[in-house]
């Protein structure tokens, strides 16, 4: 099957609506006296192929099996990172806001949840620019939701997104990721800072290039003293396959060869260090480790 935006979309909206009523639930690490939190933005709904299209379906079945994990349909959890250190409050993403998937959008009620609103994130950092990390960007008046925010992104996403040759070149299943993108960062292109690989962009948190999933995806190593997490966005992007096969190419990675890479190298360093890792689509509420199983890799939750 070859993924078409028409296959994708059609395949989203025939599944159940499932946990159409958020999980509200965090999940938290101290590091020194600043915290780490995810907050949820709901969940996505999408046809199994997304992911699974590339994979070898007769080594795929057994491992889906062992995670409980249903072939033709997923429900990734959407979790926003959120980190406080007294005086930044840092907001990884933005999610999807309303327009992408019904499940998805929530991240103003989970705040509230917790007792913040929008104009308390004083940072806006992206991994990428994919619908459900940049479209909640925007209010209903389409202007920025984090008004009180700067906002910061890899300068190689950035470049990618703001191309206009990208919508020629991304391929039909994403085309309208590349208008969405375009769309939201038009709002913020006066004020929006740009990084590179490496980058020490606020105190404690340092860049790190992690390429595959888009061209400019990256990841993020909050540190306080010896105590460190790293905020992978979407370059480990399940808790299955994604640990099982790590150098299995993903349908939904632009450039599945190099995202295989990344992965692999993030889970080596993860794993070795036993650093603890954030991940936006990853179970109960995304934080955890991964654990090394011979030549595979095993997520365990924080």
């Amino acid at each position: 099957m070859t993924l078409s935006r028409r296959t994708f979309l059609q395949g989203a909206a025939a599944l159940p609506v499932l946990g159409a009523m958020p999980r509200l639930a965090t999940a938290n690490m101290a590091l020194g006296s600043a915290t780490l939190t995810t907050v949820s933005d709901g969940s996505l709904m999408l046809p199994g192929s997304f992911i699974f299209d590339p994979m070898p379906k007769d080594e795929l079945a057994p491992i889906l099996a062992q995670y409980g994990q249903d072939s033709e349909r997923l429900t990734p959890e959407c979790n926003l990172a959120l980190y406080r250190d007294g005086t930044n409050t840092v907001l990884f993403d933005v999610g999807s806001g309303p327009d992408f998937m019904p499940t998805a959008g929530t991240i103003v009620d989970s705040l509230d949840a917790i007792g913040l609103a929008p104009e308390d994130i004083t940072h806006v950092l992206f991994t990428h620019a994919h619908p459900d990390h940049i479209w909640g960007l925007l209010d209903d008046f389409d202007e920025p939701l984090f008004y009180e925010a700067s906002y910061m992104m890899g300068r190689a996403e950035w470049d990618y997104w703001w191309n206009p040759e990208t919508v020629n070149t991304i391929g039909d299943a994403r085309a309208a990721f590349a208008v969405g993108a375009k769309r939201r960062m038009e709002a913020i292109e006066e004020a929006v800072m740009l990084f590179d690989d490496d980058d020490e962009v606020l105190p404690g948190i340092a860049a790190l290039s992690t390429p595959g999933h888009t061209p400019g995806h990256m990841a993020f190593e909050v540190r306080q003293g010896t105590e460190a997490a790293l905020i992978v966005g979407d370059a480990i992007g399940n808790h299955h396959v994604a640990f099982a096969k790590p150098g299995w190419e993903s349908g939904s990675d632009q450039d599945g060869i190099t995202a295989a890479a990344t992965r692999q190298m993030l889970l080596d360093r993860l794993s070795q260090e036993q650093m603890a890792l954030v991940g936006f689509h990853l179970p109960d509420g995304g934080m955890g480790r991964a654990e090394k199983e011979g030549s595979a890799y095993r997520f365990v939750s924080a």
